[in-house]
C-alpha cells in the first residue's frame, strides 16, 4: 500500500510521533497504517465509560481529551489530558480486558487514531520494533503516573499548578477552569486566586 501525499499529511504528527523512538521503512509504515482506524469525537461526548472494556488505544492528531473518575458524590476527578501528541487509555482495562475504573472523554472537538489490541498483537508479529516503541511509550506512562501521584502528595498547589503548566504548555487558554482544579486537587476559586498570585 503506497500512500497519496495527503495521507500522508493526514498521519504526519502520528509517524512523528513514532520517530522519536524507532524509524520503521515504508513497508512497516504502510502496515502499521493499515491498522490504524481515524475517528472523530465530539466535544463533550464520551470515548470510555466507567464499566467497559477500553478495547483500543487512541493517538490524538487533534484536541484534547481526558481521564477522570466520578466519585459517589458525582464530583469528577481529573487524572491526565492528553492533548495533540499524547496517546490516550485506561490501561489497566486495555491490558486485561477488564472493565475500566475511568472514564475519557473529550474536552474540544478530537480527531483520533485507534489501535485496538488484537491489530497491536498482530503490528508486533509482523514488525517486532514496534514493541519497542509501545514498551518506551508504556515506561513514559509509568514516569509520569508516578511523578503525578508524588506531586499529589509532596507538593503545595502552587507547584502542582507550575508542573500543570510544564507538562500541558497552552492547554490553560483551551480547557475549561474547573477541569485544571479538578486536576490540581482545588477549587476554582483557588485557582483564580493562584493566578492572581503569579
Amino acid at each position: 500500500m503506497l500512500l497519496h501525499i495527503a495521507e500522508l499529511t493526514m498521519y504526519k504528527r502520528l509517524l512523528h510521533n513514532i520517530a522519536y523512538h524507532i524509524k520503521p521503512d515504508q513497508q512497516e509504515t504502510d502496515y502499521f497504517l493499515s491498522l490504524v482506524q481515524q475517528k472523530t469525537i465530539k466535544k463533550n461526548s464520551v470515548f470510555l465509560n466507567s464499566g467497559e472494556i477500553c478495547r483500543s488505544i487512541a493517538f490524538v492528531n487533534t484536541g484534547c481529551l481526558r481521564i477522570f473518575n466520578r466519585d459517589e458524590d458525582g464530583r469528577e476527578h481529573n487524572v491526565s489530558f492528553f492533548p495533540e501528541d499524547w496517546w490516550a487509555m485506561d490501561v489497566a482495562s486495555f491490558y486485561s480486558k477488564k472493565p475500566a475504573f475511568y472514564c475519557i472523554d473529550a474536552l474540544e472537538d478530537t480527531e483520533v487514531f485507534l489501535l485496538s489490541y488484537p491489530d497491536m498483537e498482530k503490528l508486533f508479529n509482523h514488525v517486532p520494533k514496534f514493541e519497542r516503541f509501545f514498551r518506551i511509550l508504556a515506561q513514559n506512562g509509568f514516569v509520569l503516573y508516578q511523578e503525578r501521584i508524588t506531586s499529589s502528595l509532596a507538593l503545595p498547589a502552587e507547584e502542582r499548578y507550575e508542573l500543570f503548566k510544564k507538562r500541558y504548555p497552552k492547554l490553560e487558554q483551551r480547557i475549561a477552569q474547573k477541569h485544571i482544579a479538578s486536576y490540581l486537587g482545588i477549587t476554582p476559586v483557588f485557582l483564580s486566586m493562584l493566578r492572581r498570585k503569579r
